[in-house]
């Protein structure tokens, strides 16, 4: 007989108040047994005895009720899991209160150490067990009923989940993933929560950017208040307050990524949010920042300044790492997976989530640093031929373009995967450069790291001078105000003018030999000009009669102070040396010559005197115009005409009046078709229309109404051919429109319908 699920079995047992046999579900209330769980609190700070021994004492009941909860049978581990109040404040207490990987280390004794393994383990299998639906071939659970029991009784929600992921996910991947994987699986709703719960992590960035003083203008819905308008940055809030962000910060960025690289199918969901644009753009508003609070800032001790370098440094990576598993998981994993039919709509997502982030300059660099976007690129130009190459070039231009002007080049060495390799195990990427920096012992971060994190880059840069290394001198002074500006420069060109790598190497006292043999309080020789002041100038008003750093003497009745004296209004009226001088000019005009003398020699264009009485009828005609040869319109003018005395006998006058009558109508006919008329007359219009008609229907075979339908005037009588006429249009008026009109009235009338 085959066993039945925990849902469905009965068990039998004696009630202990009565004696008798009765039946019970398997998971009833009152199978579980009477246990109270203690709430979990963390490791003391400090080595206090009475807070060791208090937290040893909590911690070995938590353990010891964990043990004998694994213990249970199947039926009744279920039963205390479900109906045990105390057990779920137990474990919620312990994923709020346990430390995490990105905490600092403590120097806790042997004994708590060794305890607090032991209660994280036991807590990881509670959960384990608790979303296990199936533990043998006899014990096990209906999978539909077991997603309603985990989600009706919240033995998991979204908040627990993350917590799992952050807590066990190094070391315990492989488990984690089948575990929430088995979670999701049988129960869907999860993912409805999850996508309900993004909107709050995204709030979690508002936040921040709120207390920093970061949050634009507009974009909260409620009215801002008066006492609200005093700006409040980084970089002058409390240390405590800042300390505080950055913890949040850290915490919510690594338990993001955390989830992501355990159950990557939640990307989907994250991206339906636009979470990349999002994160993106907080990257490159509130990252800058708050490394700028944080350097500036005075410590009372150095390792607060390391604490919160590590952190910050920390959040920017598990941000960035976080971005590349949603690009792989939404654009590259399924380009790999799919065939080359189903394929654009990946590479147009790709495309869309990178235009969308161009701007964020910050953020482009530390990606392309970490994740090249130039092997993405390529890998989509291999998956497909139809990708649009403008537009992957401008991307790749775009990414170019972050890294100029920041004083470094992009390290190509430090990592440059093959194309296959990048794209076909981004999350064994996203693994190999996360155990960089899970190293959980580690108070401060390595050189390399910082280097790296900071945007740090191995080739030697440009000298500095001027304005800008003034700058970088007081960004270390700033943070370490009894070092010299000359041990700070020297510093700063040894390791390529970074400031962020000179104050690492100055606090953990990892500098070069040569620099550590110097004096820390050497000032800075300032070098002399090698060109002075008034030799180098150049101005528009170089070599001029007024510079007297290129002249020694200067005319000085050309210089005057204020209004000349002399020069006043009447004397300026007064003044007629213009008039003078233009008053012989037109002189000239006034004269009038009657004749000029003709002098031997001169040119002789007017020696003949004009006569006004001379006829030039005939100046203008052309001598040969008129030849046979060139027929223009000179001899078309007029027309020849015979003379009356050189004609034969037969032409009368008659004949030559209608030849000319006939010759002026032409050329009347000729004029009217050559004038331009703006507008024509309408009654030639009608005219020409209904000539243009009568022309249409003689073509269709239509015989126009005669002139006999017409007829005389009436009282007159009507001729035979007019009343032939009539009665012909009267029977055929059916052919045009409008037609059997008498047709259909005589029908009308006959069925009574009109009266007569």
């Amino acid at each position: 007989m085959p066993a039945l699920p925990l849902d469905e079995l009965q068990l039998t047992e004696r009630d202990p108040r009565t004696g008798k046999l009765r039946t019970l579900p398997a998971l009833h209330p009152e199978i579980k047994a009477d246990r109270s769980f203690v709430l979990y609190r963390p490791p003391p700070a400090t080595r206090e005895p009475a807070l060791v021994e208090e937290f040893l004492e909590r911690a070995k009941f938590i353990a010891d009720d964990l043990s004998w909860l694994l213990a249970l049978p199947h039926e009744k581990f279920w039963c205390q899991v479900i109906f045990d109040e105390t057990l779920q404040r137990c474990l919620d207490s312990y994923l709020c209160h346990a430390p995490r990987k990105f905490d600092a280390s403590l120097d806790w004794q042997p004994e708590v150490d060794e305890l607090q393994s032991c209660l994280h383990r036991s807590v990881f299998l509670t959960f384990l067990r608790m979303a296990t639906h199936k533990e043998s071939k006899d014990h096990f659970i209906t999978p539909s009923v077991f997603g309603e029991i985990i989600y009706n009784n919240f033995l998991f929600d979204i908040p627990k989940i993350l917590d799992l992921c952050v807590l066990f996910g190094k070391g315990n991947a492989p488990l984690l993933q089948k575990m929430i994987g088995n979670i999701f699986t049988q129960q869907p709703s999860y993912f409805s929560d999850l996508d309900e719960t993004l909107p709050t992590v995204l709030q979690v960035f508002n936040n921040i950017l709120h207390k920093c003083g970061l949050q634009c203008e507009g974009a909260s819905a409620e009215p801002q208040k008066l006492e609200e308008k005093v700006t409040v940055t980084p970089g002058n809030m409390p240390l405590q307050e800042l300390k505080d962000i950055v913890l949040y910060l850290c915490d919510t960025c690594t338990t993001l990524w955390a989830f992501l690289d355990v159950f990557p199918p939640a990307c989907q969901t994250f991206q339906k949010h636009d979470f990349c644009s999002r994160l993106a753009s907080f990257y490159d508003v509130a990252i800058p920042e708050l490394e700028a609070a944080i350097k500036k800032r005075h410590y009372e001790d150095e390792s607060g300044f390391a604490d919160l370098w590590r952190r910050i440094s920390h959040s920017r990576k598990k941000m960035i790492e976080a971005f590349h598993i949603l690009i792989n998981q939404v654009c590259l994993q399924p380009i790999l997976e799919s065939s080359c039919e189903n394929i654009q709509p990946f590479i147009e997502e790709f495309l869309q989530i990178f235009t969308s982030v161009l701007q964020e300059r910050r953020f482009l660099r530390d990606y392309d640093e970490l994740f090249p976007v130039e092997d993405d690129v390529s890998l989509l130009q291999q998956a497909s031929s139809t990708l649009d190459e403008t537009r992957a070039a401008y991307i790749l231009q775009a990414v170019e373009s972050a890294w100029e002007g920041v004083g470094r080049k992009k390290a190509q060495g430090a990592k440059d995967p093959a194309p296959a390799a990048a794209a076909k195990g981004a999350s064994a990427g996203v693994e190999s450069t996360a155990e960089d920096m899970e190293e959980l012992g580690a108070a401060y971060l390595s050189e390399e790291e910082v280097s790296r994190c900071a945007g740090a880059a191995a080739a030697p840069l440009a000298k500095v001078s001027g304005v800008e290394l003034d700058s970088l001198i007081s960004q270390v002074k700033d943070l370490l105000p009894d070092l010299g500006e000359g041990f700070i420069l020297a510093c700063l060109e040894e390791y390529s003018y970074n400031t962020e790598q000179v104050i690492n190497n100055i606090l953990e006292d990892k500098l070069v030999p040569h620099l550590a043999k110097l004096d820390r309080r050497m000032q800075r020789q300032l070098e002399p000009d090698p060109t002075p002041l008034l030799s180098s100038r150049s101005n528009v008003f170089q070599q001029d009669e007024f510079d007297v750093f290129s002249r020694d003497s200067v005319d000085l009745s050309r210089i005057q102070k204020g209004k000349r004296e002399e020069e006043s209004t009447r004397s300026l009226l007064n003044d007629k040396r213009l008039v003078a001088e233009q008053r012989q000019r037109y002189s000239h005009y006034s004269l009038v010559v009657e004749e000029l003398p003709w002098q031997p020699g001169a040119a002789q264009l007017y020696r003949e005197d004009y006569e006004d009485e001379y006829d030039d009828t005939y100046d203008g005609n052309q001598v040969g115009a008129n030849d046979a040869d060139s027929d223009d319109e000179l001899i078309s003018r007029r027309p020849f005409t015979i003379p009356q005395v050189l004609r034969p006998k037969g032409q009368e006058e008659g004949q030559e009046e209608e030849e000319e009558e006939e010759e002026e109508e032409e050329e009347e006919a000729e004029k009217e078709r050559t004038k331009d008329h703006f507008v024509q007359d309408p009654a030639v219009l009608r005219e020409r229309a209904e000539a243009r008609r009568l022309a249409f229907l003689a073509r269709k075979g239509h015989r126009h109404d005669s002139s006999a339908v017409v007829g005389s005037a009436k009282g007159q009588g009507q001729s035979r051919d007019t009343a032939q006429e009539r009665r012909r249009k009267e029977a055929n008026k059916s052919t045009r429109a409008n037609h059997n009109r008498r047709a259909m009235a005589d029908r009308k009338r006959s069925k009574g319908m009109i009266p007569s």
